[in-house]
């Protein structure tokens, strides 16, 4: 459900047929603005050095500055201009199939609206500042940006084998929670962390939740908790692996983990390569656990 003030500006707005709108950006008010300025800074401060240095020059060359919210129009042409993607407005979360298709040429759709003072901290529903903070800047990394779109002409034949819930999966730990090894330190570049100040400190810093190298087929297996700080990260090793191992037709994938239980957010599996944090740098060690019942 949107939020009050998603409705209020955009529940009647007139959408096109893929579900985009007017971002009507002379209708944000100063509030809103001041609103914004206050996320971005906080959540810059909080990923420096814990961010991915692609996120970090970004923000730089995207001129996504504390200084309003950002105009999509003009900001897809800094975007465009870098990896070819463009940035549209939506007034909500759009079908599976219309986003996988925005997705396929290229345009990501944001939210226009911006969460309501009252939830500051938390949002269950991605706005502008989850969208633009934290997935706008990925696009601008190249090879990040075709992994995307490769996403995008996959969606469709997930939905004509019936394992949508498979690829989501795959979306979920990497391009919204997905964490990457960089000059011996993990770093973080999935959306979800990085627009939230305290699940950036979690992800990296808590003892509690698992940190594994990324396996495709695991991750396709592997459920997800939406309400609350992960249990289960997955790292990369470098952006050019993660579209390496999902650069194909993944009908053969399907077929593997169809009828395969599936494990729980907190499970280590089986040949889990698990990372711990050390004093100095991350170590490994192999996962030993009984296959999911």
């Amino acid at each position: 459900m949107l939020t009050t003030a998603a409705k209020n500006r955009y529940h009647d707005a007139p959408r096109a047929a893929d579900f985009t709108i007017d971002q009507d950006w002379g209708s944000y008010s100063s509030a809103e603005h001041d609103r914004w300025d206050r996320l971005f800074r906080r959540q810059l401060d909080v990923t420096q050095g814990r961010a991915c240095q692609t996120v970090l020059d970004a923000l730089s060359a995207l001129e996504l500055s504390a200084s309003g919210i950002p105009d999509m129009e003009q900001l897809s042409d800094r975007l465009e201009a870098i990896t070819g993607w463009r940035v549209v407005p939506v007034a909500e979360l759009v079908p599976d199939e219309i986003f996988f298709n925005h997705l396929a040429n290229r345009r990501f759709p944001a939210g226009a609206f911006i969460r309501p003072e009252a939830e500051f901290d938390y949002l269950q529903e991605p706005d502008i500042f989850h969208d633009i903070f934290g997935h706008v800047p990925m696009l601008a990394n190249p090879v990040f940006a075709d992994f995307m779109e490769a996403y995008g002409k996959g969606g469709q034949r997930a939905i004509e084998l019936g394992q949508l819930h498979n690829l989501a999966r795959l979306y979920w730990y990497t391009v919204e929670f997905g964490l990457i090894r960089e000059a011996g330190e993990l770093r973080i570049y999935g959306a979800g962390i990085l627009s939230s100040p305290n699940e950036t400190v979690f992800a990296l810093e808590d003892a509690s939740p698992n940190r594994v190298g990324f396996d495709l087929q695991r991750i396709m297996r592997t459920k997800y908790i939406i309400d609350d700080f992960q249990q289960t990260y997955f790292v990369i090793d470098s952006f050019d692996a993660l579209l390496e191992a999902c650069y194909k037709d993944f009908g053969n994938v399907y077929a593997e983990v169809k009828d395969k239980p599936d494990f729980e957010a907190h499970d280590i599996a089986p040949g889990d390569d698990v990372i711990q944090r050390g004093t100095l740098a991350y170590f490994h060690k192999r996962g030993a656990v009984a296959e999911p019942s």
